[in-house]
């Protein structure tokens, strides 16, 4: 006869072995419910980030009118759908979101970038102030609290309520 010792364990063939339904349920539905909350904050980190890419865009496509205006003494007009009228052979043309600004043989920007949606609401919009002394390039913000926007209408003389308090502008000052 084998003697079992007594801090061997023991196994009972009646034992259970696995998981039951509920406790498979149970553990299913907190994974879900953790999904869930990081699924949300993936979403408001693309957002944040498309949000941060077009006050990086209005940045750069400033940097370029700065040149313009080096050249030409003033800002480049603004056509009906608010792009700018400086690209051609003769610099009257709009230039297109996505495509480059130039004029004749001076490229002032090799692609203007265009919003990361692009669509509907979601574009950019430039336009010609004081003459051709200033400008505005506005953006619409995904993310409807964004501390900057405001700020960034204030800067470039627009009136608290005059425009929504998700629109991020850049201007020549």
């Amino acid at each position: 006869m084998v003697k079992h010792s007594q801090f061997a364990p023991q196994f009972d063939q009646n034992s259970r072995q696995g998981f039951t339904l509920v406790e498979l349920l149970i553990v299913i539905s907190i994974i879900g419910i953790l999904a869930r909350f990081l699924f949300v904050n993936f979403a408001e980190v693309r957002i944040r980030g498309r949000d941060t890419q077009r006050k990086n865009d209005l940045t750069q496509v400033k940097k370029a009118l700065r040149l313009y205006y080096n050249d030409y003494q003033s800002y480049p007009a603004h056509d009906e759908a608010n792009r700018i009228l400086g690209c051609g052979s003769d610099g009257a043309e709009p230039c297109a979101w996505g495509s480059p600004f130039e004029t004749g043989s001076t490229t002032y920007m090799g692609e203007l970038p265009a919003d990361p949606i692009n669509i509907g609401a979601q574009v950019y919009s430039y336009e010609q102030v004081d003459g051709g002394e200033d400008f505005r390039l506005t953006a619409n913000l995904e993310n409807k609290s964004d501390q900057q926007a405001v700020p960034s209408q204030e800067r470039c003389g627009i009136v608290e309520d005059e425009i929504d308090d998700s629109t991020f502008m850049i201007c020549a000052n």
